[in-house]
Protein backbone atom coordinates (compact mmCIF):
# COMPACT_ATOMS: atom_id res chain seq x y z
CA UNK A 1 0.00 0.00 0.00
CA UNK A 2 1.57 4.03 -0.77
CA UNK A 3 -0.54 5.98 1.80
CA UNK A 4 -2.32 5.71 4.87
CA UNK A 5 -4.47 9.08 5.35
CA UNK A 6 -4.40 9.79 9.35
CA UNK A 7 -7.50 12.12 10.56
CA UNK A 8 -8.02 12.89 14.52
CA UNK A 9 -10.83 14.31 15.27
CA UNK A 10 -12.41 16.07 17.73
CA UNK A 11 -16.26 17.76 17.25
CA UNK A 12 -15.77 18.91 13.66
CA UNK A 13 -18.67 16.61 12.21
CA UNK A 14 -18.94 18.70 8.88
CA UNK A 15 -15.60 19.89 8.46
CA UNK A 16 -14.45 16.00 8.68
CA UNK A 17 -17.32 15.28 6.21
CA UNK A 18 -16.11 17.59 3.30
CA UNK A 19 -12.45 16.50 4.28
CA UNK A 20 -12.79 13.33 3.82
CA UNK A 21 -15.14 13.58 0.61
CA UNK A 22 -11.84 15.30 -0.73
CA UNK A 23 -9.61 12.54 0.40
CA UNK A 24 -10.93 10.15 -1.33
CA UNK A 25 -11.47 11.57 -4.49
CA UNK A 26 -7.59 12.30 -4.18
CA UNK A 27 -6.89 8.21 -3.80
CA UNK A 28 -8.96 7.15 -5.95
CA UNK A 29 -6.53 5.83 -8.37
CA UNK A 30 -3.85 5.10 -5.55
CA UNK A 31 -3.82 2.23 -3.19
CA UNK A 32 -4.69 3.93 -0.07
CA UNK A 33 -6.44 4.11 2.78
CA UNK A 34 -8.07 6.04 5.31
CA UNK A 35 -8.01 6.32 9.52
CA UNK A 36 -9.98 8.21 11.54
CA UNK A 37 -9.33 8.57 15.27
CA UNK A 38 -11.66 9.94 17.32
CA UNK A 39 -11.29 11.90 20.62
CA UNK A 40 -14.75 11.04 21.76
CA UNK A 41 -16.60 14.08 19.69
CA UNK A 42 -20.03 15.00 21.04
CA UNK A 43 -21.24 15.49 18.24
CA UNK A 44 -21.92 12.99 15.83
CA UNK A 45 -18.38 12.57 14.09
CA UNK A 46 -18.22 9.27 14.20
CA UNK A 47 -21.93 8.12 12.90
CA UNK A 48 -21.88 9.90 10.09
CA UNK A 49 -17.70 8.43 9.51
CA UNK A 50 -19.78 4.92 9.89
CA UNK A 51 -22.91 5.79 7.91
CA UNK A 52 -20.77 8.01 4.58
CA UNK A 53 -17.82 6.35 4.43
CA UNK A 54 -18.13 2.98 6.05
CA UNK A 55 -14.33 2.49 3.92
CA UNK A 56 -12.80 4.53 6.45
CA UNK A 57 -10.53 2.55 9.32
CA UNK A 58 -12.24 4.25 12.16
CA UNK A 59 -10.88 4.26 15.99
CA UNK A 60 -13.13 5.53 18.62
CA UNK A 61 -11.33 6.76 21.99
CA UNK A 62 -13.08 6.55 25.28
CA UNK A 63 -11.16 9.62 26.47
CA UNK A 64 -9.27 12.32 24.25
CA UNK A 65 -5.59 10.96 24.79
CA UNK A 66 -4.66 14.59 22.60
CA UNK A 67 -3.61 15.17 19.32
CA UNK A 68 0.07 13.11 19.36
CA UNK A 69 -1.72 10.40 21.37
CA UNK A 70 -4.21 9.73 18.72
CA UNK A 71 -1.78 9.91 15.31
CA UNK A 72 0.75 7.59 16.98
CA UNK A 73 -2.45 5.27 17.40
CA UNK A 74 -3.33 5.73 13.78
CA UNK A 75 0.26 5.25 12.70
CA UNK A 76 0.59 2.12 14.31
CA UNK A 77 -2.13 0.47 12.48
CA UNK A 78 -1.04 1.64 9.12
CA UNK A 79 -0.01 -0.31 6.01
CA UNK A 80 1.15 2.31 3.99
CA UNK A 81 4.76 3.29 2.54
CA UNK A 82 3.81 7.12 3.01
CA UNK A 83 1.35 8.18 6.43
CA UNK A 84 -0.28 11.45 5.85
CA UNK A 85 -0.78 13.36 9.02
CA UNK A 86 -4.13 15.53 7.85
CA UNK A 87 -6.06 17.60 9.97
CA UNK A 88 -9.95 17.50 9.41
CA UNK A 89 -10.63 21.14 8.84
CA UNK A 90 -8.98 20.74 5.53
CA UNK A 91 -9.99 19.91 1.84
CA UNK A 92 -7.42 18.93 -0.63
CA UNK A 93 -7.78 18.47 -3.99
CA UNK A 94 -8.27 15.63 -6.88
CA UNK A 95 -4.05 16.03 -7.78
CA UNK A 96 -2.85 16.13 -4.65
CA UNK A 97 -1.27 12.85 -4.52
CA UNK A 98 -0.32 12.76 -8.07
CA UNK A 99 1.50 15.76 -7.81
CA UNK A 100 3.73 15.38 -4.80
CA UNK A 101 3.87 11.40 -3.98
CA UNK A 102 6.79 11.76 -7.75
CA UNK A 103 8.42 14.44 -6.04
CA UNK A 104 8.51 12.54 -2.28
CA UNK A 105 10.04 9.13 -3.80
CA UNK A 106 12.96 10.88 -5.63
CA UNK A 107 14.06 12.51 -2.11
CA UNK A 108 16.46 9.71 -0.45
CA UNK A 109 16.61 11.64 2.35
CA UNK A 110 13.06 12.68 2.63
CA UNK A 111 11.81 13.61 6.57
CA UNK A 112 8.44 15.38 5.67
CA UNK A 113 6.64 16.97 3.69
CA UNK A 114 3.83 19.52 3.69
CA UNK A 115 2.36 21.74 1.11
CA UNK A 116 1.18 25.58 0.83
CA UNK A 117 -1.80 26.19 2.54
CA UNK A 118 -4.28 29.01 2.60
CA UNK A 119 -6.93 29.63 4.69
CA UNK A 120 -10.95 29.52 3.68
CA UNK A 121 -10.32 33.11 2.50
CA UNK A 122 -7.62 32.18 0.05
CA UNK A 123 -5.03 33.89 2.55
CA UNK A 124 -1.99 32.16 2.46
CA UNK A 125 -0.35 31.01 5.80
CA UNK A 126 3.01 31.67 6.43
CA UNK A 127 3.40 28.85 8.93
CA UNK A 128 3.28 26.08 6.38
CA UNK A 129 6.80 26.93 5.53
CA UNK A 130 8.89 27.50 8.88
CA UNK A 131 12.20 28.00 10.64
CA UNK A 132 13.43 26.76 13.95
CA UNK A 133 11.53 28.16 16.54
CA UNK A 134 14.67 28.58 18.76
CA UNK A 135 14.48 31.35 21.71
CA UNK A 136 15.94 33.86 19.47
CA UNK A 137 13.81 33.19 16.02
CA UNK A 138 10.59 33.62 18.23
CA UNK A 139 11.74 36.40 20.18
CA UNK A 140 11.86 37.93 16.69
CA UNK A 141 8.56 36.60 15.83
CA UNK A 142 6.82 38.40 18.56
CA UNK A 143 8.39 41.71 17.87
CA UNK A 144 7.05 41.63 14.13
CA UNK A 145 10.50 41.08 12.76
CA UNK A 146 11.62 37.49 10.27
CA UNK A 147 14.99 38.51 10.63
CA UNK A 148 16.56 35.73 12.38
CA UNK A 149 13.97 33.17 9.94
CA UNK A 150 10.91 32.48 12.16
CA UNK A 151 9.46 31.93 8.70
CA UNK A 152 11.39 30.70 5.42
CA UNK A 153 11.40 33.80 3.52
CA UNK A 154 13.74 32.66 1.57
CA UNK A 155 11.21 29.68 -0.13
CA UNK A 156 8.26 31.57 -2.55
CA UNK A 157 4.29 30.57 -1.73
CA UNK A 158 4.56 28.18 -5.32
CA UNK A 159 8.33 27.19 -4.41
CA UNK A 160 10.23 24.11 -3.65
CA UNK A 161 12.68 23.47 -1.21
CA UNK A 162 14.09 22.59 2.44
CA UNK A 163 12.58 24.07 5.11
CA UNK A 164 13.09 23.13 9.08
CA UNK A 165 9.37 22.54 10.46
CA UNK A 166 6.39 21.74 9.12
CA UNK A 167 3.01 22.21 10.64
CA UNK A 168 0.72 19.17 11.85
CA UNK A 169 -2.18 20.22 9.61
CA UNK A 170 -0.23 18.39 6.65
CA UNK A 171 2.94 16.28 7.03
CA UNK A 172 3.46 13.25 4.61
CA UNK A 173 6.48 10.80 5.60
CA UNK A 174 7.60 7.61 5.57
CA UNK A 175 5.81 5.46 7.74
CA UNK A 176 8.86 4.02 8.93
CA UNK A 177 10.56 6.83 9.65
CA UNK A 178 7.87 8.13 11.46
CA UNK A 179 8.11 5.03 13.81
CA UNK A 180 12.58 5.38 13.67
CA UNK A 181 12.10 8.95 15.57
CA UNK A 182 9.76 8.03 17.78
CA UNK A 183 6.46 9.16 15.99
CA UNK A 184 4.97 12.20 17.99
CA UNK A 185 6.06 12.74 21.42
CA UNK A 186 3.05 12.03 23.87
CA UNK A 187 4.43 14.75 26.22
CA UNK A 188 2.45 17.70 24.20
CA UNK A 189 -1.33 17.00 24.75
CA UNK A 190 -1.89 19.55 21.92
CA UNK A 191 0.49 22.29 19.93
CA UNK A 192 4.25 21.85 19.54
CA UNK A 193 4.23 18.32 18.51
CA UNK A 194 4.88 19.03 14.79
CA UNK A 195 7.40 21.16 15.60
CA UNK A 196 8.88 18.33 17.74
CA UNK A 197 8.53 15.85 15.23
CA UNK A 198 10.36 17.96 12.59
CA UNK A 199 13.50 18.68 14.76
CA UNK A 200 13.11 14.97 15.54
CA UNK A 201 13.51 13.93 11.54
CA UNK A 202 16.33 16.36 11.23
CA UNK A 203 18.70 15.54 13.96
CA UNK A 204 18.49 12.04 12.61
CA UNK A 205 20.02 13.30 9.11
CA UNK A 206 17.06 13.78 6.96
CA UNK A 207 15.54 16.71 5.06
CA UNK A 208 11.83 18.65 5.38
CA UNK A 209 10.64 19.62 2.27
CA UNK A 210 7.98 22.23 1.45
CA UNK A 211 5.86 21.73 -1.74
CA UNK A 212 4.72 24.85 -2.91
CA UNK A 213 2.99 23.64 -6.05
CA UNK A 214 -0.05 21.85 -4.40
CA UNK A 215 -2.50 23.83 -2.40
CA UNK A 216 -4.30 22.92 0.37
CA UNK A 217 -7.54 24.82 1.81
CA UNK A 218 -6.46 24.96 6.19
CA UNK A 219 -9.62 26.17 7.81
CA UNK A 220 -7.32 27.73 10.73
CA UNK A 221 -8.75 27.94 13.63
CA UNK A 222 -11.19 25.54 13.41
CA UNK A 223 -10.24 22.62 14.71
CA UNK A 224 -8.14 24.17 17.24
CA UNK A 225 -10.38 27.47 18.86
CA UNK A 226 -8.62 30.01 19.57
CA UNK A 227 -8.92 30.70 23.34
CA UNK A 228 -7.35 30.80 26.63
CA UNK A 229 -7.23 27.07 26.97
CA UNK A 230 -5.52 27.17 23.43
CA UNK A 231 -2.63 29.53 24.46
CA UNK A 232 -1.83 27.67 27.88
CA UNK A 233 -1.58 24.52 25.91
CA UNK A 234 0.81 26.48 23.25
CA UNK A 235 2.84 27.63 26.03
CA UNK A 236 3.26 24.72 27.91
CA UNK A 237 4.60 22.82 25.12
CA UNK A 238 6.93 25.45 23.74
CA UNK A 239 8.67 25.09 27.50
CA UNK A 240 8.42 21.33 26.95
CA UNK A 241 10.35 21.75 23.48
CA UNK A 242 12.82 24.23 25.30
CA UNK A 243 13.36 22.26 27.80
CA UNK A 244 14.17 19.10 25.52
CA UNK A 245 15.87 20.67 22.81
CA UNK A 246 18.08 23.35 24.14
CA UNK A 247 20.29 23.34 26.95
CA UNK A 248 19.96 26.68 28.24
CA UNK A 249 21.28 27.99 31.28
CA UNK A 250 21.35 31.47 32.94
CA UNK A 251 20.43 34.20 30.88
CA UNK A 252 19.08 32.52 27.94
CA UNK A 253 16.61 30.29 30.14
CA UNK A 254 15.65 33.51 31.23
CA UNK A 255 15.05 35.11 28.26
CA UNK A 256 13.36 32.06 26.47
CA UNK A 257 10.91 31.59 30.10
CA UNK A 258 10.01 36.07 28.95
CA UNK A 259 9.35 35.54 26.05
CA UNK A 260 7.04 32.98 25.97
CA UNK A 261 5.71 34.43 28.66
CA UNK A 262 5.66 38.03 26.76
CA UNK A 263 3.85 36.42 23.39
CA UNK A 264 1.11 34.32 25.80
CA UNK A 265 -0.19 37.89 26.79
CA UNK A 266 0.48 39.44 22.95
CA UNK A 267 -2.11 36.39 21.85
CA UNK A 268 -4.35 36.97 24.86
CA UNK A 269 -5.34 40.83 24.33
CA UNK A 270 -5.60 39.79 20.33
CA UNK A 271 -7.95 37.28 21.08
CA UNK A 272 -11.42 39.09 20.50
CA UNK A 273 -9.76 41.00 17.88
CA UNK A 274 -9.96 38.11 14.94
CA UNK A 275 -10.73 40.46 11.65
CA UNK A 276 -13.92 39.80 10.64
CA UNK A 277 -14.21 40.26 7.03
CA UNK A 278 -18.15 40.68 6.88
CA UNK A 279 -20.66 40.85 9.54
CA UNK A 280 -23.46 39.94 7.79
CA UNK A 281 -23.93 38.51 4.25
CA UNK A 282 -27.12 39.28 1.68
CA UNK A 283 -25.55 38.90 -1.62
CA UNK A 284 -24.22 35.90 -2.86
CA UNK A 285 -23.47 34.24 -5.53
CA UNK A 286 -23.66 30.55 -6.04
CA UNK A 287 -21.70 29.11 -8.93
CA UNK A 288 -23.06 25.67 -9.79
CA UNK A 289 -26.77 24.10 -10.87
CA UNK A 290 -28.36 23.14 -7.72
CA UNK A 291 -31.34 25.69 -6.98
CA UNK A 292 -30.54 26.94 -3.99
CA UNK A 293 -32.87 29.50 -3.29
CA UNK A 294 -35.19 26.01 -2.55
CA UNK A 295 -32.82 25.01 0.18
CA UNK A 296 -32.40 28.51 2.23
CA UNK A 297 -34.66 29.58 4.70
CA UNK A 298 -31.80 32.73 5.19
CA UNK A 299 -32.16 36.28 4.35
CA UNK A 300 -29.74 36.71 1.58
CA UNK A 301 -29.88 36.79 -2.29
CA UNK A 302 -28.71 34.28 -4.19
CA UNK A 303 -27.60 35.01 -7.85
CA UNK A 304 -26.71 31.88 -9.25
CA UNK A 305 -24.25 31.16 -12.68
CA UNK A 306 -23.28 28.12 -13.88
CA UNK A 307 -19.83 26.80 -13.89
CA UNK A 308 -19.14 27.96 -17.40
CA UNK A 309 -19.23 31.48 -16.69
CA UNK A 310 -16.70 31.50 -13.94
CA UNK A 311 -14.10 33.28 -16.64
CA UNK A 312 -16.41 35.91 -15.97
CA UNK A 313 -16.58 35.96 -11.88
CA UNK A 314 -14.39 38.91 -11.10
CA UNK A 315 -16.70 41.18 -13.60
CA UNK A 316 -20.25 39.61 -11.43
CA UNK A 317 -18.46 40.30 -8.47
CA UNK A 318 -17.99 43.81 -9.11
CA UNK A 319 -20.93 44.65 -10.76
CA UNK A 320 -23.49 42.30 -8.64
CA UNK A 321 -21.62 44.29 -5.52
CA UNK A 322 -20.99 40.46 -4.46
CA UNK A 323 -20.40 39.52 -0.93
CA UNK A 324 -20.30 36.24 -0.54
CA UNK A 325 -19.19 33.39 -3.38
CA UNK A 326 -20.55 29.57 -2.96
CA UNK A 327 -19.63 26.85 -4.85
CA UNK A 328 -21.02 23.97 -5.75
CA UNK A 329 -18.55 20.78 -5.64
CA UNK A 330 -21.00 18.91 -7.68
CA UNK A 331 -20.82 20.66 -10.35
CA UNK A 332 -16.88 21.85 -9.65
CA UNK A 333 -13.64 19.52 -8.73
CA UNK A 334 -12.50 20.45 -5.10
CA UNK A 335 -9.43 21.55 -7.42
CA UNK A 336 -10.51 24.20 -9.05
CA UNK A 337 -12.29 25.32 -6.07
CA UNK A 338 -9.10 25.59 -4.40
CA UNK A 339 -7.43 27.31 -7.14
CA UNK A 340 -10.59 29.56 -7.45
CA UNK A 341 -10.27 30.71 -3.87
CA UNK A 342 -6.62 31.44 -3.98
CA UNK A 343 -7.20 33.11 -7.28
CA UNK A 344 -9.85 35.57 -6.19
CA UNK A 345 -8.96 36.94 -2.70
CA UNK A 346 -11.16 39.57 -3.19
CA UNK A 347 -11.39 42.61 -0.49
CA UNK A 348 -14.70 41.88 1.74
CA UNK A 349 -15.31 38.89 -0.35
CA UNK A 350 -16.13 35.33 1.48
CA UNK A 351 -15.68 31.90 0.14
CA UNK A 352 -17.72 28.71 0.85
CA UNK A 353 -18.20 25.49 -0.57
CA UNK A 354 -21.45 22.87 -0.62
CA UNK A 355 -19.83 19.49 -1.02
CA UNK A 356 -21.36 17.29 -3.05
CA UNK A 357 -24.63 15.24 -1.24
CA UNK A 358 -24.75 17.29 1.50
CA UNK A 359 -27.24 19.33 3.07
CA UNK A 360 -24.93 22.26 4.50
CA UNK A 361 -22.75 25.40 2.79
CA UNK A 362 -19.14 25.27 4.99
CA UNK A 363 -16.72 28.10 5.02
CA UNK A 364 -14.53 30.39 6.88
CA UNK A 365 -15.78 34.50 7.67
CA UNK A 366 -12.29 35.52 9.80
CA UNK A 367 -8.43 34.56 8.79
CA UNK A 368 -8.09 33.45 11.83
CA UNK A 369 -12.08 32.46 14.03
CA UNK A 370 -13.63 29.53 13.48
CA UNK A 371 -15.51 28.64 10.28
CA UNK A 372 -19.23 28.61 9.38
CA UNK A 373 -21.70 26.05 8.67
CA UNK A 374 -25.03 27.01 6.97
CA UNK A 375 -27.61 24.37 6.65
CA UNK A 376 -29.82 24.13 4.31
CA UNK A 377 -33.20 22.19 3.80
Amino acid sequence: MKVSVVIVNYNVRYFLHQCLLSVYKAIEHIDAEVIVVDNVSKDDSCQMVKEVFPQTILIENTENVGFSKANNQGVAIAKGEYVLILNPDTVVGECLFKEILPFADEQSDLGALTVRLIDGTGVFLPESKRGLPTPKNSIGRMIGSNKYGYYSSYLTKDGIGKIEVLVGAFMLMKRNRYLEVGGFDEDYFMYGEDIDLSYKLTQQGYTNYYYGKSVVIHYKGECTRKDVKYLRHFYGAMNIFYKKHFKLTGLDFLVMRLGVKMWFWIKYFQLSNATILIEDTTNVLFVGDRDINIDLQLNKKIKRIPVSELIKLEEYIRELEIEEIWFEEKSMSFQNIINQIGTHRFHNVLFKILPNSTNFVIGSNSSDGRGEVIYLK
